[in-house]
């Protein structure tokens, strides 16, 4: 991934209750990490099925401290991330 856009948006208060309380069991995880993995596999369910955004979406699981490293460490995911 190589840009970042900042969003604003509204949730249900329900949801951001849920959210706040799998991070606070979850340390290694941020809001913005929760909402790129749920965006970007949304999108890989119900959109074209882009490659960028199964990217995005693996590169946010697999790496915990940033997503900004593309996820090729080991040979089952740089298969996956290899463009043709």
């Amino acid at each position: 991934m190589k840009a970042t856009v900042s969003i604003f948006t509204e949730i249900p208060e329900t949801l951001h209750e849920s959210l706040k309380n799998y991070l606070e069991t979850h340390p290694d995880w941020d809001e913005n990490r929760v909402l790129t993995a749920a965006l970007s596999l949304f999108l890989l369910q119900n959109g074209d099925s882009d490659r960028r955004a199964a990217r995005v979406y693996l590169e946010t699981l697999f790496h915990h401290s940033s997503v900004e490293m593309p996820c090729t460490d080991s040979p089952a995911t740089a298969n996956l991330l290899d463009t043709p």
